[in-house]
C-alpha cells in the first residue's frame, strides 16, 4: 500500500486591500473568493455580494480590514451589459431554464420608437417581482430551493430603481432577433427579471443569453484580473494586484488628524474641528499617513462609525506580514490608547 503524500499547509498571512476581479461564467461568487484567497494565501477575505454564476465582470474581493467596509459597495449602483433573446421565455429568465414558451418575433414592430417607448417605461423607480431562481429566503431556505422542487412561492414586488437604460436592437450569431441591454440600477435589481419584463412590454417575451457586470461603485472591468492571470503571477508579484483598502472609500471626504488626535479617535472617541457636516468621511492619521477608519461629521464633531485595529494600521505600513522575513519595520502611528486617552 502506498503512502499518501503529505498535503502542504498553506502558510496564511495578514493581506489588507481589494482585489477586482474580472469573474468568470460558471463559478460561484465564493468559489472565486476562496480562489483568490488561496493565491494570495490571506487570512480574512469577503465579496462585496454575489454575482451570478452565469454572469461575468466584476467582483471587488476585499481582505483583512477591508472586510469592514464591503457593505459600501453592496450598496453601490451597478452596470450591466446584457443580451436578451426575444420570443423564447424559459423557467430561470436565462438560457439554464426550461422553454416555457416561444413566440414569433415581428421585426417590424421593433422599430428605434419602439424601443425609446420601453427604454422611458422601465427608467426610474420601477417594481420588479423577484424570480423564484434567486436567493432570496423564505422560511430560511432560498426561493430557488423551493423552485428546484417545483414549489411557487407567492413573491411581492419591489421598488428598484434603473438610474440609466439603454436598449439598441442586436441580433445573435444564428441571427435571431435580440436586445443588447446596458443599464445602471440599484442594488436588489434582477436583471434577468429586467430582461423578461422588456420582453413581455415589446409583446414577444425574452429571456438573458449573456450577462456581464462592468462597474460597480465606480470600480470598472478593465482595472480587473482574472483568475487565470492572477495565478500565473510569481507569488511576489500577486500582492501588487491589491489595491488600498481606501479603494473603496471613494466617495467619502478626507479629514486628516495629528498623532494625538488619530489615537483618540482610534479609542472610538469623538472629535472636535472645523470640519463641514458630512455623512460619511475617510479619517487618516498624518504621519506617517495612514487609514484609521470612517466617520461622520455631525455639528463639528467628527464621530468614528468603522475603526481599523492598531494591528490592521501596523501591518498595512509596512505592506508585508510581520512574520515574513524582511519585513520593513513601521512605526505605529497610535500612542494614545483609551487607558490615557482623554477627550
Amino acid at each position: 500500500m502506498t503512502a499518501r503524500a503529505p498535503r502542504i499547509r498553506v502558510q496564511r498571512r495578514p493581506v489588507h486591500g481589494v482585489l477586482l476581479l474580472d469573474k468568470p461564467l460558471g463559478l460561484s461568487s465564493n468559489d472565486a473568493l476562496q480562489k483568490a484567497k488561496w493565491l494570495l494565501r490571506a487570512e480574512k477575505a469577503g465579496h462585496t455580494g454575489t454575482l451570478d454564476p452565469l454572469a461575468s465582470g466584476v467582483l471587488p474581493l476585499c481582505f483583512g480590514a477591508a472586510t469592514k467596509f464591503s457593505a459600501l459597495q453592496l450598496d453601490a449602483p451597478k452596470t450591466y451589459e446584457a443580451v436578451a433573446l426575444l420570443g423564447t421565455t424559459t423557467s430561470t429568465g436565462d438560457a439554464e431554464g426550461q422553454v416555457l414558451q416561444q413566440r414569433t418575433v415581428d421585426a417590424a414592430q421593433l422599430t428605434p420608437q419602439a424601443l425609446a417607448a420601453v427604454q422611458a417605461r422601465f427608467t426610474g423607480r420601477i417594481l420588479q417581482v423577484p424570480p423564484m431562481h434567486s436567493a432570496l429566503k423564505k422560511d430560511g431556505r432560498a426561493l430557488y430551493e423551493y423552485a428546484r422542487a417545483g414549489i411557487e412561492i407567492e413573491r411581492l414586488a419591489r421598488e428598484v430603481e434603473i438610474h440609466q437604460l439603454n436598449l439598441a436592437l442586436a441580433h445573435t450569431e444564428s441571427g435571431l432577433p435580440a436586445i443588447k441591454i446596458v443599464v445602471q440600477c440599484s442594488k436588489g435589481t434582477y436583471i434577468r427579471t429586467l430582461g423578461e419584463d422588456i420582453g413581455a412590454a415589446l409583446g414577444c417575451g425574452a429571456h438573458l443569453t449573456f450577462l456581464r457586470r462592468i462597474e460597480t461603485g465606480g470600480l470598472t472591468v478593465d482595472r480587473c484580473i482574472s483568475l487565470e492571470a492572477l495565478e500565473a503571477l510569481p507569488e511576489q508579484d500577486r500582492l501588487a494586484q491589491v489595491l488600498p483598502v481606501q479603494t473603496l472609500l471613494a466617495g467619502h471626504a478626507e479629514i486628516p488628524l495629528d498623532e494625538a488626535e488619530a489615537g483618540r479617535f482610534l479609542s472610538g472617541l469623538r472629535r472636535r474641528g472645523p470640519w463641514p457636516d458630512a455623512p460619511a468621511v475617510a479619517v487618516y492619521g498624518a504621519r506617517p499617513r495612514a487609514l484609521l477608519g470612517v466617520g461622520h461629521v455631525r455639528g463639528g464633531e467628527l464621530i468614528p462609525d468603522r475603526l481599523l485595529s492598531p494591528l490592521e494600521i501596523q501591518q498595512i505600513l509596512q505592506g508585508l506580514s510581520p512574520a515574513d522575513p524582511g519585513a520593513p519595520h513601521a512605526p505605529s502611528p497610535i500612542t494614545h490608547t483609551a487607558s490615557n486617552a482623554t477627550p
